[in-house]
């Protein structure tokens, strides 16, 4: 079973009606890769695993193509940048739910996330007029295409799109600049019966924070960790599986980030980034995980038929004669490939500079001397050299595509583990409420928002 202390991101669905039970689990599917894994070995990754829901960050028709005919239920994600012409312009949503909806044969009962986080604080108000405008014409043009009824519409939030002083559920309220604008997004949900979805990062917040409550970045059950919020108790709903105290036996679906490892994610929250997969970049299992919640200590199924490139590493020339620029090497092959692994506690941190080290590629194995390639497994002990797989380009069938480099795919992982290798809605002031509502977190999520 899965650990407390293993840290995963998820997303939480919290379906408020009685007669909705838990839906199932669910992952987050980003293709933020050097060498992306065959899209149809990885749906099959998620019907060996159980796994009935997949978010993806924005439309790829490699992956959608994978996905038809399938029995998985699909959120399908719109970056922040289509949002103006999506809002202003209907023949644009019009546009996007011919290519990226009603072409394929997805599963029904499933999402389009419009947008990710756009009223974060940091984009200074950027979306904050164009996101619900660009929410009803997608639904529209859903409506229109005889889809609307079993694909919703929501907007993915970040945290801080509400603020409580106390960390109490019950003080919590939308962030005064917003608090207009999420009434209408509120509005919107309920009379659509759609999910309020909320990104919330306790482990982000354990991580840049010393001061924050351990017990609130795990998935623990146990009691001592109860929040006392003015006479109700909060604990891990997720653990225990019996909802939150105003909504009771109302269980939580969970959208774990993330299914494979990315190694071009950005590491600017920190080297992790690269390294969320409960699988890795080729489709193989990390540790042990019951998807079940039964508590069996079992493992997953991973991916079949991966395709390998040839056994041939370019490591480290000891030899050569000019040593002078090899720092430089080194600098310029970690900006252009994944060198988290050299990070002090690391699997790579004690290889130091003169021992075998893997450069980008084979076809550029050369560098002024400094590298040569072998056909020897240059591994030692920790430090893996794993062999990549055959590059798989998607392709992206989208009228508003994501670039491949964004926050909507927040925090993914790493194809390479060599060093050298080619915030849960509050209660708020608004008088409308969900009656869905959807969590993306942090494994690890404090239930005590949860409300």
């Amino acid at each position: 079973m899965l650990q407390a202390q293993v840290f995963l991101w998820a997303y939480i669905l919290l379906f408020f009606p009685t007669s909705i039970v838990a839906q199932g689990l669910g992952v987050n599917w980003g293709v933020i890769a050097s060498h992306p894994l065959d899209p149809k070995i990885v749906v099959n990754i998620l019907k060996d695993n159980g796994i009935k829901k997949v978010k993806l960050f924005h439309a790829e028709h490699d992956i959608l193509t994978a996905l038809s005919g399938t029995d998985i239920e699909v959120m399908v994600g719109i970056p922040n940048h289509s949002l103006e012409s999506l809002s202003e312009k209907y023949s644009v949503a019009q546009a996007w739910v011919k290519a990226n909806i009603t072409a394929y044969q997805l599963q029904m009962n499933g999402y389009v996330a419009v947008g990710n986080e756009p009223f974060l604080a940091a984009y200074n108000g950027t979306y904050n007029n164009i996101t619900l405008p660009a929410m009803k014409n997608i639904l529209k043009a859903l409506n229109e295409a005889c889809v609307g009824k079993d694909i919703k519409v929501s907007t993915p939030l970040n945290g801080d799109v509400y603020i409580t002083p106390t960390y109490k559920p019950s003080d919590g309220i939308f962030r005064h600049d917003l608090a207009d604008i999420m009434n209408g997004i509120c509005e919107f949900l309920h009379k659509n019966n759609a999910a309020f979805i909320v990104n919330i990062y306790p482990f982000l917040n354990l991580y840049q924070n010393p001061g924050f409550p351990e017990p609130y970045a795990f998935f623990d059950n146990d009691d001592s960790n109860s929040m006392d919020d003015h006479g109700v108790k909060y604990c891990s709903r997720m653990a225990k599986n019996e909802g939150t105290p105003l909504r009771l036996k109302q269980y939580p679906d969970v959208y774990i980030f993330s299914l494979l490892d990315e190694d071009l994610k950005s590491i600017d929250p920190g080297m992790f980034e690269r390294h969320w997969g409960i699988f890795s970049f080729d489709g193989q299992p990390k540790f042990p995980m019951d998807l079940s919640g039964k508590g069996q200590n079992k493992p997953l199924v991973g991916g079949k038929n991966v395709t390998y490139m040839e056994k041939k590493w370019c490591v480290y020339n000891k030899d050569a004669s000019n040593q002078k620029d090899l720092l430089v090497k080194v600098a310029w092959a970690c900006n252009n490939t994944d060198c988290t692994t050299l990070v002090p506690g690391a699997s790579c941190s004690g290889m130091g500079i003169d021992m075998n080290s893997r450069l980008p590629s084979t076809c550029a194995c050369d560098f002024d001397g400094l590298a040569k390639i072998v056909k020897r497994d240059p591994s030692n002990g920790t430090c893996r050299f794993p062999i990549m797989i055959k590059t798989i380009q998607t392709t992206s069938n989208s009228t508003a595509s994501a670039p491949k480099s964004s926050r909507s795919s927040t925090f993914s992982s790493s194809t390479s583990h060599s060093p050298f290798e080619t915030h849960s809605p509050s209660p708020s002031s608004s008088p409308f409420h969900s009656p869905l509502l959807i969590f993306q977190i942090f494994v690890g999520i404090f239930t005590i928002w949860f409300v």
